[in-house]
């Protein structure tokens, strides 16, 4: 990486890197290999046929030929272009538990990297807040991917609000060919919130046809549970509005829960009603069981 990093980023990076690299090499990659296929199967060698052979892939060509039985051999085109779509917008800084939401997108963004690259495959950057502050073309690498967690963790947004439209209409836009593509935030939809639904629903539609796209929901405890410590201030990190709660009282704290789990449970509906596959994941849990438990779902989804 660039000389120029201070030498703390760069020391936090390389933290970064050797944690989640363990991760990946004890669990993540066979599982990321089996789940990510390849866009198809590539003719390899002609090879004499011995018995157990799928007779269809005779090549009755080189049979005919040689007058004795021959097979193709196809191997996987594995190579595969990933794209991380990460929020950088203001929401993303909160935290109340050890890391705050925007430091465990990085982290499973670095994961997510390392798998890929460990695979041979290529990694793309998208950080959007509600335009595209950053965008890193895919590539393949260990310094391209330290590159990638860097910008991840330090790159400073121009704005603070959320749009999620705009990362889903510049992947569509720019990569012309199939990727995987990870949709990476708190999906903040404060503001309009049923406008906003309906509008993310279309894109994730559009967005899903062209590319396998995995949403993937990053949130903070204290967003859906308030505790019990009387009166509070809560500031919109997007918007700077304040709202003064009593947390003391039950019904605020009710209140809030059921309003947080009502929006809650209508994006999940929104998110897999378009056909997008979906992890849900809190800043006061471990992500890499939960990211497991998504790879082997979606393993014995693909084999039905």
């Amino acid at each position: 990486m660039n000389s120029s990093v201070p030498k703390e980023i760069l020391e936090k990076v390389r933290q970064i890197e050797v944690r989640t690299n363990r991760f990946v090499n004890d669990s993540l990659a066979g599982s990321y290999h089996s789940v990510f296929k390849g866009r198809g199967m590539n003719f390899d060698e002609v090879r004499e046929y011995v018995p157990g052979d799928d007779v269809r892939t005779i090549d009755w060509n080189v049979t005919a030929r040689t007058g004795t039985a021959h097979i193709k051999k196809f191997v996987e085109e594995r190579e595969l272009t990933i794209m991380l779509m990460i929020d950088i917008s203001g929401s993303g800084e909160f935290g109340s538990t050890d890391i705050s939401k925007r430091e465990m997108m990085a982290e499973l963004g670095s994961v997510l990297a390392f798998s890929a690259v460990r695979n041979n495959d290529k990694v793309g950057l998208i950080l959007f807040s509600d335009f595209i502050e950053l965008y890193i073309p895919p590539q393949k690498g260990r310094t391209h991917i330290l590159r990638v967690i860097r910008e991840i963790l330090y790159f400073q947004p121009e704005r603070k609000f959320t749009d999620l439209r705009i990362p889903l209409d510049f992947v569509n836009r720019v990569i012309k060919r199939k990727c995987v593509a990870f949709l990476i935030s708190d999906f903040c939809l404060e503001e309009n919130f049923e406008d906003n639904l309906e509008y993310l629903a279309k894109k994730l539609r559009i967005t899903n046809k062209h590319h396998d796209l995995i949403s993937m929901i990053i949130s903070d405890p204290r967003e859906i549970e308030l505790p019990n410590v009387g009166w509070i201030t809560i500031e919109d990190t997007e918007t700077g509005q304040q709202v003064e709660l009593n947390t003391a009282d039950p019904a605020v704290r009710r209140g809030y829960h059921s309003i947080a789990g009502d929006r809650r449970t209508r994006l999940h509906r929104t998110i897999r009603a378009s056909g997008v596959d979906l992890l849900d994941l809190c800043t006061d849990t471990s992500y890499l069981a939960s990211l497991l438990g998504f790879f082997s779902g979606r393993k014995r989804r693909m084999r039905r």
